[in-house]
C-alpha cells in the first residue's frame, strides 16, 4: 500500500513508521526529525550511550522551558503473519494509520514537530524556550535513553519548567484521560537457604519452601499504605516462584521468588524495603535479598500545566479529560528528577504493543492540534 500523505502530521507519522526501529535502534527516526527542527532555530545535541540514540534539541535560551518528550524506539512485531498488513509499511484502512509505533509512540512525535513548526511560524519571537527530548531505549531496559539525557542536563544545571510526554494516554477517544503521574516500581529477587535431602528422611533437610510460606503469606497480605488522592494503594504482586529439581523425592535446597511492588507517593523505596526485612527476619529465614528500583514514583498536581492541557484538549476536542496514575512506568520518571511538572497525553492506547496496531486518522492533527494549543497555553501567557 502506499503510504499515507493527506495531512503534515499522518505523513510525518507515516514516515516515522516505514522505519523499523525496534529497541534500541533508531533506524534514522532522529535524523528525520532533527532535520525538521534544524530549520526552526533549534539547536541539535547527541547524547547517544552504549547503541541507544538520544536527542536533546532546545529553541531558545531563556525560561521558562517547555519539552516534549518520547521515544523512537518500538516493540517487535510478533508474528507477520498476524498483521493485516506488514507492520512497517504504514497503510490506511477504514479510517485508521495501520504499523508498529501507530498509537506508541510515532503519531506522537509527529505531532509534536508539526504543532511545533505551526507554532514557530505564527510566533518566531515567542517567549521562552521549546525543547525536545528524544530517545530510541524506552521500551527496553531505559538505561542508556531518556535517563542519560536528564543526567547531562542535571550535570550542566539545566531545569525544565513543563514537560509533555507523548504516551498513548486515552482510552475511549482522544484526550479523555492523561496520566499526571505514575507509580514507583520496585523489583525483589528473594532467595530462602535450605538444606536439600530425601523427602522420606525431613529430619535430616530443611525445606526452604516450606518455611517462606508464612512469610509470603504475610507479605501478600499486608496492608502497605491507603494511597492518596492521586494513587491508588501500594500492591506488592509476586511474578515466579522457582524451587526444587523437578524430582518429586527431593527436597530443594533453595527457593527463588520474583516479586514486585507497584508503589505509590505515599510510601517510599526504603520503606518497603524495611517493612519486607522485618517480616522476613521476623519469620527466621535464611535468606538473600536483592533489589532494583526501575523508578520512582511523582506526580504533577493541578497547576499550570494540568490547567493548560486539559484546556488544549476541552478547545480542541470538546471533551473533559480525566487525571490519572494507572499503567506502567515512563520515562516521566526519570524527567520529574529535572522538572516540576510533567504530564503525559497521546492517542488511544487500545492497541499498543498488539498485532495491527493503530491510530485513528481524525485523531492525527487533532493530537498536534491539542500540543500547539498546549504551547500557546504555557508560552503566549506566561506572565512577563
Amino acid at each position: 500500500m502506499s503510504t499515507p500523505s493527506t495531512t503534515p502530521t499522518l505523513a510525518l507519522a507515516s514516515e516515522l513508521i516505514a522505519r523499523p526501529s525496534v529497541t534500541p535502534e533508531d533506524a534514522g527516526c532522529l535524523e528525520l526529525i532533527g532535520a525538521r527542527l534544524a530549520p526552526l532555530g533549534f539547536e541539535l545535541e547527541r547524547i547517544d550511550s552504549k547503541g541507544v540514540s538520544n536527542l536533546w534539541a532546545r529553541r531558545g535560551r531563556s525560561a521558562p522551558v517547555l519539552c516534549f518528550a518520547g521515544h523512537t524506539d518500538v516493540v517487535p512485531t510478533g508474528p507477520l503473519e498476524a498483521w493485516n498488513s506488514q507492520p512497517f509499511i504504514p497503510a490506511l484502512r477504514d479510517g485508521f494509520l495501520y504499523g508498529r509505533g501507530a498509537a506508541d509512540m510515532k503519531t506522537s512525535l509527529a505531532a509534536f514537530v508539526t504543532a511545533i513548526e505551526t507554532f514557530v511560524a505564527a510566533h518566531p519571537d515567542h517567549p521562552g524556550s521549546i525543547a525536545v527530548l528524544l530517545t530510541s531505549d524506552e521500551e527496553g531496559p531505559a538505561t542508556d535513553g531518556t535517563v542519560k539525557v536528564v543526567e547531562t542536563l542535571a550535570a550542566r544545571g539545566e531545569r525544565l519548567d513543563w514537560c509533555v510526554v507523548g504516551e498513548p494516554t486515552s482510552v475511549n477517544t482522544l484526550g479523555d484521560m492523561i496520566k499526571n503521574g505514575r507509580r514507583g516500581s520496585l523489583s525483589g529477587t528473594l532467595r530462602v537457604r535450605g538444606i536439600q535431602g530425601h523427602v522420606a528422611y525431613p529430619q535430616l533437610a530443611r525445606n526452604p519452601i516450606h518455611e517462606l510460606a508464612p512469610a509470603l503469606a504475610e507479605l501478600a497480605a499486608t496492608r502497605w499504605d491507603e494511597g492518596n488522592e492521586f494513587f491508588p494503594p501500594t500492591t506488592l504482586q509476586v511474578s515466579n516462584i522457582r524451587g526444587g529439581t523437578g524430582a518429586t523425592n527431593i527436597i530443594p535446597g533453595e527457593c527463588e521468588v520474583l516479586f514486585n511492588f507497584r508503589f505509590s507517593s505515599a510510601s517510599t523505596a526504603d520503606e518497603l524495603k524495611a517493612r519486607t526485612h522485618a517480616v522476613l527476619d521476623r519469620h527466621g529465614l535464611d535468606y538473600q535479598l536483592d533489589w532494583q528500583l526501575s523508578g520512582k514514583p511523582f506526580i504533577t498536581g493541578r497547576g499550570r500545566l494540568v490547567a493548560a492541557v486539559s484546556a488544549a484538549i476541552r478547545s480542541t476536542t470538546g471533551v473533559d479529560t480525566e487525571l490519572s496514575t494507572t499503567g506502567g512506568t515512563s520515562d516521566g520518571r526519570f524527567i520529574a528528577d529535572i522538572c516540576a511538572e510533567v504530564v503525559e497525553c497521546g492517542p488511544v492506547n487500545a492497541t499498543i504493543h498488539k498485532v495491527n496496531e493503530c491510530v485513528a486518522v481524525d485523531a492525527v492533527e487533532a493530537l498536534a492540534e491539542i500540543y500547539r494549543r498546549t504551547l500557546e497555553n504555557l508560552l503566549l501567557d506566561t506572565p512577563a
